[in-house]
This record gives structure tokens, sequence and C-alpha cells, in this order.
């Protein structure tokens, strides 16, 4: 529909832009040479066709501005210049409906200014050579209607289109918006069934010893604890891979804490998978006692890193002595591969 409206207007306008210059060659017999206003009808037409161009955009470029304007001034003096003021010339004054349809195009072609300024011309032109009551009578407040009612419609199309474009822009967001919150609750509700099929069996124990649990019973229930907690903010640092490493590190004796801090969400699901598979590798080939496997920040090359700590071989320095710091990175590089 848009495209048909669009053909239709140019269509009317090119039609009235014509029946102007055939107005005007009908009465080319009044004026004292032809010459001048055959110029003028050569002048506005070229104007009229380069501003109803069908491919041309919807604003104006300045050259084909600067042609309109220089249109408007030079076609009144043309076409006047052999006419004379003081007679009825009737349709010989052509020129006022022609300029005024062509500043009509070029407000509507967002180049309001040119327009205001070019039917001001031709306002001003036309008192000055035939009178305030004979410009009247010729048709120059036909002009300047035309070029008001197109300056109030161009901007009120401007703003509806505006306001449809940012009304569009606020349903996109909302849509990302209720992505996100569905996205969000997708996971909530994969976290919650993943917690239950792994909680259910324990706290059904739980019930049935009336909370007398056995030693290994106590350790199974810390070792399901914190791989409940894991799920919360290990996020994108879990696999199956991890998951097993890592039970089987905590099941050993071992403290492991995972933190995603979000900053390999963006990982291909290739480089994820060779990072997850790499940080599983560390885990089942350490005997350290206590385990950090963090995301790195977003501004280096390293996307997880993972220190294991294990007792002191030093008498002289007894606690924790690191027994590995690796640091994975996010791409393989050339050389390595």
């Amino acid at each position: 529909m848009i495209s048909l409206n669009r053909w239709a207007m140019l269509a009317l306008a090119a039609a009235f832009s014509l029946y102007h210059v055939v107005r005007g060659i009908m009465t080319l017999g009044q004026a004292d040479s032809p010459w001048p206003s055959l110029a003028a009808m050569g002048l506005y037409l070229l104007a009229t066709v380069l501003s109803l161009w069908p491919t041309s955009p919807t604003a104006m470029p300045g050259w084909l501005a600067a042609l309109n304007l220089a249109t408007a001034v030079s076609v009144p003096l043309l076409v006047t210049s052999e006419l004379d003021p003081l007679v009825n010339n009737g349709y010989a004054t052509w020129h006022v409906s022609a300029i005024g349809t062509l500043m009509t195009i070029a407000v509507v072609r967002r180049q309001e200014l040119v327009g205001w300024i070019g039917v001001i011309f031709l306002t001003v032109q036309s008192i000055v050579w035939c009178g305030f009551g004979t410009s009247v009578q010729i048709g120059i407040t036909g002009s300047l209607m035309w070029v008001i009612i197109a300056s109030v419609l161009t901007r009120s199309l401007v703003k509806v289109s505006r306001d449809a474009e940012n009304l569009a822009t606020a349903e996109r967001e909302a849509a990302k918006w209720q992505a996100a919150q569905d996205a969000h609750q997708g996971e909530r509700r994969r976290r919650l069934d993943q917690t239950a099929v792994r909680a259910l069996p324990m706290l059904r124990e739980i019930i049935l010893s009336g909370g007398e649990l056995s030693e290994e019973q106590r350790v199974e229930s810390r070792v399901l604890e914190a791989g409940l907690r894991d799920e919360i903010r290990g996020r994108r640092l879990l696999n199956d891979r991890v998951r097993d490493s890592v039970l089987a590190a905590r099941r050993r004796g071992a403290t492991v804490s995972l933190l995603d801090e979000g900053t390999i969400d963006d990982l291909p699901e290739t480089e994820l998978t060779r990072v997850l598979d790499t940080v599983a590798d560390a885990v089942d080939s350490t005997e350290a006692t206590k385990m950090i496997i963090r995301t790195a920040p977003n501004d280096t090359d390293v996307a997880v890193t993972l220190v294991a700590l294990g007792p002191s071989t030093d008498p002289a320095e007894p606690g924790d002595s690191v027994r590995l710091w690796l640091e994975i990175p996010r791409k393989v590089s050339q050389d390595a591969s």
C-alpha cells in the first residue's frame, strides 16, 4: 500500500505540474516575446522532473534544493519581464501556481526553509510587479496556502513517523525483556527440577532416619549441598564432566569452590567444551585439598583460572601451598594448534 500511495502522489504532482506548463504555452501570445517564458518553462520542467524522480530519497539533497530555489527566483523574473502588469494577463501568469507547486514539493521532501524562501520571494516579486490586489487575483494566496498546508502536514507526518519508530523500539525492547524473563524462568525451572532429582533421595533418607544420619550419609549430604551451590554459583563452569570430577574430588575430602562471573557467556560452544574439559582433567589429576575455579575478567585472554592448594611439604612454611596454578585461554593459539 505504501508504494501505491507514493506512485499515486508522484503521478498527481507530475500531472499538476505539467498542467501549469500547458497553460503557459496556451498563453504565450500575450507575452511581448515568448523566449523568456519558454526558457522559464524548460527550467521549471527540469527542476520538477528531478524533484519528482521516482527513485529519489524522501529528503531532497542540497544541490537539488538549490536548483529549486534558483528556479523559484528565475522563473517569475523571466515570465513577468515580457508581461504588462497593468492588464489582466489571465493564464499567462502560470508561473505563480507553478512555483507554488514546486515549493510545496520542496517542503514535502524535507526542504522547508527552501520552500518558504521561494514562495516568499514569489510573493514579494509579484506585489512589486503588479501590486497587492492583482497579486491576489493571479493566485499568490493559493501558492502561500499550499506551502503552509504542506509544512503543517509534513511536520505532523514526521512526528507520527518518529512516534511510530519510538513505539517499535519500545516493542522490541519489551520483547527482549520478555524473552530474557522467559529464559530466566526456564533456567530457574530447570535448576529446580535438577535440584529436586538430586536432593529428594537424600531428603527421603533424612526423613526415614529421623535425622539420625551415619557419618557416610553426613559426608554425602555435605557433598550434595556443595553440588547444589555449584548450580547457582557455577553456572557455565559446569558440564557433566566437571560435575563428575568435582564430585569425586569432594568425596575424597577436597574443598572445591566454583564461581562464574558471567565472563564466558559469549564463548562459542566448542571453545567452552574445550575449557571445561581442561578444568575436569586438572581436577582429576591433582591431589590438592582445596581448589578454587573461577572465570577470568573479560579484558584478558584467559577464560578460567584454577588454583589448587595443598598442605605445605616444607616444615619451615606450615599451612597450604600452591600445588597447581592453571590459566585456561579463551582461544587456542595458532602455535599451540
